[in-house]
Order: structure tokens, then sequence, then C-alpha cells
């Protein structure tokens, strides 16, 4: 009786619809399914009704007639109910602890499992942290302070003096709690870099890709996106959650994207979703030709700046402003006159940061401080302001963090200088690794991924470091990044001296003998430059830019013209 009670109520279509559309008619008080449920089924009633009454045979039809001729098998209905009933009550409950260490078991023995580890960063001693033991000090050498603006005393100091006026937290969403003036500054500050006219800031860069592109697919009839094979979780997420059609293009290959494009008309919305530096990897989109192609085919685009703001271009806006370094240099925080914008038919500039309709960042990179945001024209961050659940329903941030992010992006605006440094000690470590054999996947970005190609190694490389070396470089493993292409991935700062440098490159040296890694010589079938063949391939910063200094840095940036935007408040 069990099994076929059991299957009638999984599989069953009739008991499982009546069930879903009214729950109250046919359960009982005692939790029990009503014999008026079974009576009802028109498959399913007559071989309960035998197995209750017990005159069930090996044959459907022989069953059909016992039951037609039992005056039992009418009247005994309510032992099908109970014994319906005691498979929801008496079997033993799904064993939720075993499928969670199946699956924890199955990550330790394909070595993706993540064991985190201690590092307690020292602002007053950055980029040193300690372990366990506050005595227990290493040097941090991959995280993505990229500037270093996390110690910052401005930034504590206007972080320590709002919590001490406004206390710790928002106290909600804007719609709710207010819509404070450190969010309409910090908004202001960030359109003004990216020289746009409006931006919105979300709680992380991960919940801002999510709510935009969820957004867009929720709102925009038959929008298609296009995404590049490397994009980010968060885009991948967003794309997910905006449930429509897309296409996957290989990675910075422009004529595989343009292929994609041309399968559908001109007039159907379409958007681009891609980043400017792919932080596991460093390389670096072809933002140009990215925007000639959404042009062409009336895209619009969506550009993840995440790993380049405060990085790249003389103002640090990313890589979408260094394609017009000079123009930019020269301009300032001016706009560029110039062009119209396909988005919205506004004069606009010629600029390649200007072409793209949608750039988001974060706040907790280069920045220092903690959230993301999305910059763009201002009827575009007012229709998501205003539609956008993922902005809509989330805490602002606190008061401090947003006063503390507004002054790192002052701080990062103002100083040339610290981008100038972190380019220089990354080509020395690139360099110097290159000396001596160590594989570093090729790009022309900040990032220095050191290839290892297993995730046992990998793991055990980033112990070597840490425990014997007091080097803390994280192995990078699946799922951010595809199996069989492990690797370590050090990311130098301003903070790093060049004597560190040189003790990084003596203890990954020593590594690679110890656990007898594979050199760049014994690598001949596998090309670690083949993920940046499509993007840019030059170096970003030229030797020209590394020779600027704040002094060759525009007037009007060192100008506090801060306003509150409308489209972060509503018309």
């Amino acid at each position: 009786m069990e099994a076929i009670a059991k299957q009638s109520m999984k599989l069953c279509p009739f008991i499982k619809n009546s069930l879903v559309k009214n729950p109250g008619k046919y359960i009982s008080q005692s939790g029990e399914l009503t014999a008026q449920l079974y009576n009802r089924c028109p498959v399913m009633h007559q071989a309960v009704r035998n197995y209750a009454s017990g005159t069930a045979s090996s044959s459907s039809s022989s069953s059909a007639g016992a039951a037609a001729a039992s005056p039992a098998a009418s009247t005994d209905s309510s032992t099908a109910s109970s014994t319906a009933a005691d498979l929801a009550t008496q079997e033993s409950s799904y064993n939720y602890a075993q499928h969670m260490d199946t699956e924890l078991n199955n990550k330790r023995r394909e070595n993706s499992y993540r064991q985190f580890n201690n590092i307690n960063r020292l602002a007053k001693e950055f980029p040193m942290a300690h372990r366990d033991d506050p005595s227990d000090k290493v040097t941090v050498w991959c995280s993505n302070d990229y500037l270093s603006l996390s110690k910052n005393e401005r930034v504590i100091d206007k972080m320590r003096e709002t919590l001490g006026r406004y206390g710790a937290g928002a106290g909600g969403t804007r719609n709710i709690a207010g819509h404070n003036q450190h969010g309409m500054y910090l908004e202001s500050e960030l359109a003004k870099l990216h020289k746009k006219s409006g931006a919105l800031v979300f709680s992380s860069c991960f919940v801002a890709n999510d709510a935009v592109i969820s957004l867009l697919g929720a709102k925009f009839k038959d929008l298609v996106i296009f995404s590049d094979e490397l994009n980010h979780a968060s885009m991948i997420v967003g794309i997910k959650h905006a449930n429509v059609p897309k296409h996957i293009f290989k990675h910075n290959d422009m004529q595989d994207l343009e292929k994609k494009l041309q399968l559908y008309p001109k007039n159907q919305p379409k958007l681009i979703v891609f980043e400017s530096v792919y932080s596991m990897c460093g390389s670096v989109a072809p933002i140009d030709k990215i925007c000639d192609l959404a042009e062409k085919y009336g895209c619009l685009t969506f550009l993840d700046e995440v790993h380049a703001v405060g990085l790249y271009g003389p103002h640090g806006a990313g890589v979408a402003e260094h394609f017009d370094f000079d123009t930019h240099l020269t301009e300032g925080s001016n706009s560029i006159a110039g062009s119209i914008s396909p988005f919205t038919g506004n004069h606009i500039s010629k600029s390649v940061m200007d072409r793209v309709d949608m750039i988001t960042g974060t706040l907790g990179k280069s920045f220092g401080t903690v959230g993301g945001y999305v910059a763009g024209d201002a009827l575009l961050i007012d229709y998501i302001r205003s539609f956008a659940p993922g902005f809509i329903f989330t805490t602002s941030l606190p008061p401090s963090v947003m006063r503390g992010a507004q002054e790192a992006i002052k701080i990062s605006k103002e100083s040339l200088d610290l981008r100038v440094t972190q380019q220089k000690v990354t080509q020395y470590v690139k360099d110097n690794l290159e000396r001596i054999g160590v594989p570093c996947m090729g790009n022309p970005s900040h990032i220095v991924p050191v290839f290892i190609g297993n995730a046992e190694l990998a793991k055990r490389a980033s112990d070597l470091l840490l425990n014997k070396h007091k080097i803390y470089v994280q192995a990078i493993n699946f799922p951010t990044v595809a199996r069989g292409t492990e690797r370590l991935r050090i990311t130098p700062t301003p903070g790093h001296s060049y004597e560190l440098c040189d003790k990084l490159i003596d203890a990954v040296d020593d590594v690679f003998n110890e656990l007898g890694l594979l050199r760049i010589q014994d690598y001949e079938n596998i090309d670690l430059n083949g993920h940046n063949k499509n993007g840019i391939t030059s170096r970003l910063w030229t030797e020209d830019q590394l020779s600027l200094s704040n002094k060759d840095l525009h007037k009007n940036v060192f100008v506090d013209d801060l306003e509150f935007l409308d489209s972060s408040r509503g018309y």
C-alpha cells in the first residue's frame, strides 16, 4: 500500500493538481489525505482502493473486478487516506546532512574545497597583516586594495568624523529611511569621475550588476543579451535573472560577437555585457571596437570597470578613460564636446568613455571601502532607481562608508602618482618573474597571474609561500577559473617596495624549485597568452604616461564642486 499511495501522490497529475488548487478540501484536520480525493481520481483510485481492501491482484483487470465486487473496497477508503498520511509523517526524513557532506567531500577530492586564511591587514603597516597570533606577520600580495586607500588617513578621518556625527548605519532603504547627503555627494563624485550625468550607489557591485542587467531583461521586451565568455559571476547571475535569450561570445572576439549580432534586426533591443580588465587573467577588452559594433547594430553597452577604476586613465575612471588619455588629461573634469548619444539623442563627447551607456564599478577595491555603483545618462539612472528591486529594497550603505568612499575617489582622482607607482611596481614584478622562468599569463594590465595548472599544486604553493616565506598569495581554482588553469594571482600596489618585490620573487622561485613546478620553457604546447590574443595586447600605460606627475593634472580636478543630482533623488 505504501508504494502505490506514494506513487499516487508523487506522479498522479490529478492528485497533485487537486492539492495545489484546494489543499484544505482534501486534507483533513489530522493531516490525512481524504477519501474524497482518492475516489475522484479517474486513474489511481481503483488501485488504491484495491490495495486498501486487500484484494489487489497481479493484473490490473482482476484488481478492477475484485474492487467492483467487494463492498469493503467502497467503505474502506479511510484506510487508504490513513496510509497516505503515514507516508508524510512516519517515513524517515531526507538526509540533508548526508547530501551536503557528500557535496563537500566531492570538492575536497577534486581539490577545489576552499579553506580561508585568517589575514588581518594592518592599516599602519600595510601591506603587512597578522594571522591568528598578532605577532605572526605576513606580507599580503593578493589584495584588491590596489591603491592602498583603505589605510589612507584622509579616508579614515572622514569616516571617523561621519561615524561620530551620524551613527553606524543608514537606518534602512532610501525610500524608507531617507536619501541622505552622503549618498548624494558620493553619486555626484562618481558621475563626475565617469563624465556621466547620473550615478547610483548599491551595497556591492555584485548587486549592481545583477540588479541592472535583470531589470533590463524584465523591462525591455524581446531584449537579447550578448555576454563575453569570461564575464564575472555577478554578470552571469544578472543574465540568468534577466530570463531573456543570450549569446556567449568568445573572449574579446569581435568577429564572433558581430556574427551573433547579425542574427537580429537592428530595431530589436540588444545589450552587450563585458568587462574592461578581466581580473583572473588580466586581459583587457577592446572597448572602442565593442562600441563600434554596438552603434552599428543598435545595442546598449554595459561595461564592468571593477578592476580598472582607480588604476587607469589620468583620473582613475578606468580603461574607457585611458583610451583617450591625453584628451582627458588636458580637459580634466570638463566634458568633451562632440557627437550624439545613440541611447538618448543627447549631445555628448566622442570619447570612448562617453560612448559606453552603463559603467559599473566598485568602492571596495581601488577606493578602499565597500559598495558598488552604476554610472550613466541621468534618464537611465532615474529608470534604475525607480524600478530595480536590487536597489529599492536594499538598505543603504552606512553614512561613514559613503563619506569615506567619496574621499577615496577624490584622492584617487588627484593622485596620478599612485597609478604611476602601481604600474611601475607591477612591471618590475612581471619582468623579474619572467627572468627566472616563472610562467605568468601575459596581459597588458596590473594583474600578475602565475600559472600552475593543477589545483593541488596551486594550494601547496600558496601554503608554502605563507608558512615558509610569510607571503600571502591565495591560490585560484575552480569555479573561479577553469579546471586545469589554476594559478596564483599577484596584485602589486604602491605600498609594495622594490625590496618587498625582491623577497616575493625569491620566494616564488624557491617554491617552484621545492614543488618541481613547470617553468616557461616547459610549456611548449600551451599558449600562456592565448586568453589575450583578441584584446588589447600592448601595455596600457606608455612610458610618456608613466613620466607624468600630479602637477600635470588640470587644476579643475582639485576643485570641490559637488552637487545633488536629480537622477539620484527623483525629478
